[in-house]
């Protein structure tokens, strides 16, 4: 068993240290595959041979995240096409230390892990975020800021979606002609160095439900300070990446159609 940790860096991947211990990772995974592995991490390191872990059978048809664990033997190793979808979320203390920007880094900075778990990841993805004390707006006003690599066809298709489910759409200049040219309607709105009235303006007057900001090059993210200070502050979710805003759309729709919550154990 071995906790890893990586950064990225103008697209090269680093390894920044490699421990053989177990991280706040392991739990996630033992719940997420249904396999005890830091017992069978343990007892190959002790000698055991694989052989002593087959791989599990199939899981059978309606197995899945409404059925009590545990599911199989768990010294076997886990079925790689699990019945279910588990995404974890990092909680984050930010709004404890005000004036503190909430840029993350290559440093550990969430004091704690959620995880959430169902049968389709938009709503494992909507479990995780409720669990982080994430609560995605049912409507309201979506601002939109992206950078241009970010400007694709599925945020876009996202941003339609969540239009079509009666949100209000904001964007910055350059998003709203790239929106427009995707036959999405936006209301403009001035960036911070702009003037007033800005996006920071209406952050603060609670014009704004939901933020998908993405941005690129020192300066861009020096500009978006306020904004990220002012949705954490005023618990307004925040979306830094296109593949983020993707999944929040995704949940935000498949919550209408309802879901279940129930123990693990069962």
């Amino acid at each position: 068993l071995m906790n890893v940790q990586f950064a990225v860096k103008d697209g090269e991947i680093y390894v920044l240290e490699v421990n053989p211990r177990a991280s706040r990772t392991v739990p996630f995974v033992a719940k997420a595959t249904d396999s005890a592995i830091a017992s069978i991490a343990a007892r190959l390191m002790a000698g055991e041979p694989m052989s002593n872990f087959p791989m599990r059978e199939a899981y059978p048809e309606g197995v899945g995240p409404d059925t009590p664990l545990p599911l199989a033997n768990p010294d076997t190793l886990a079925d790689p096409k699990t019945p279910w979808f588990s995404v974890k979320e990092a909680v984050l203390p930010f709004a404890r230390f005000p004036g503190v920007d909430t840029l993350l880094g290559p440093e550990m900075r969430s004091t704690g892990e959620v995880m959430g778990w169902d049968r389709s990841f938009p709503l494992a993805f909507l479990k995780a975020q409720m669990g982080a004390g994430t609560h995605l707006p049912e409507e309201g006003r979506l601002f939109v800021s992206v950078r241009d690599d970010d400007k694709t066809r599925a945020l876009a298709g996202a941003v339609r979606d969540l239009a079509g489910m009666g949100f209000e759409i904001v964007a910055t200049g350059g998003t709203a002609k790239w929106l427009a040219e995707a036959g999405v309607a936006s209301t403009p709105v001035n960036k911070v160095y702009e003037g007033r009235p800005n996006i920071v303006d209406r952050l603060k007057n609670g014009d704004i439900a939901l933020v998908f900001n993405t941005t690129e090059g020192a300066q861009s993210i020096n500009d978006s300070r306020d904004i990220r200070r002012v949705a954490l502050m005023d618990k307004i979710p925040y979306f830094t990446t296109a593949a983020g805003a993707i999944a929040a759309t995704q949940a935000m729709m498949a919550r209408r159609e309802g879901y279940g919550v129930r123990t693990l154990q069962g």
